[in-house]
């Protein structure tokens, strides 16, 4: 009876022993069971990480401000600014101006006087009309509504505006006292049915001296765009 006793304990003690080792035998690689799993998820976390890497390099790039020396990068000069200012009553100088604003790309504004001139002021038959009245006296500055803004960006300022009594309206003198041109160069140009342009922009330079004044020119109504053009790029503004 002790022998089957003893039998079978060291039968169970085998078989316990078996089972221990084939526990061990099914964690193999040191128990490292999931080391392949482990593996694929460092591989996705190392893509994952890679990939923002690469998105927040795109995103530095798309963000990043072109080299100066770049292809891509703007020159300091652009050029000169160039405005087109212009007073016009019958619509003959509107016309030059607007040929000449658009062949040289450059801003366009209109002088408009406060209070508009009608066909009686523009008599000049009449000594006492309007017109007459200002053209006689030299001091006379019509008022003008609105204003150039910025003017200070523009290097060079076309005047256009028809001929009164052999000389520019006096309500260009209103336009030119009423801004500093210093530095800047100006080209006054006229329209008239038969007068030269003469000294018609005398008056206008005796107030800006510390401008550059290029010569003038008179067009006749409907002058050409071409023609136009032909006397502006004659200047060699740079």
């Amino acid at each position: 009876m002790k022998k089957f006793i003893a039998i079978l304990l060291t039968l169970l003690m085998a078989v316990s022993l078996a089972a221990c080792a084939g526990s061990n035998e099914s964690s193999g690689n040191g128990g490292n069971t999931n080391v392949p799993q482990n593996a694929a998820d460092n591989s996705q976390t190392e893509d994952k990480s890679e990939k923002s890497s690469q998105t927040e390099n795109k995103s530095e790039q798309i963000g990043k401000v072109p080299d100066s020396k770049s292809d891509n990068s703007v020159s300091d000069s652009e050029g000169s600014k160039i405005l087109v200012a212009y007073f016009s009553v019958t619509n003959n100088t509107e016309g030059v101006a607007k040929k000449l604003a658009d062949g040289l790309g450059a801003d366009l504004y209109e002088i408009t006087p406060k209070q508009p001139y009608t066909d009686e002021d523009l008599n000049y038959n009449d000594s006492r009309s309007r017109s007459t009245v200002e053209m006689n006296d030299a001091d006379a500055r019509p008022a003008i509504s609105g204003s150039v803004e910025h003017m200070e960006q523009y290097d060079v300022v076309f005047i256009g505006y028809p001929i009164w009594w052999g000389e520019a309206p006096r309500i260009m003198s209103t336009f030119i006292e009423s801004y500093d041109f210093t530095g800047k160069t100006l080209v006054a140009f006229c329209t008239s049915a038969s007068s030269g342009f003469g000294n018609s922009d005398a008056a206008l330079k005796s107030t800006t001296d510390k401008a550059t004044w290029l010569s003038g020119h008179r067009f006749a109504a409907g002058a050409s765009a071409k023609d136009i053009l032909a006397w502006a790029n004659g200047l060699e503004i740079n």
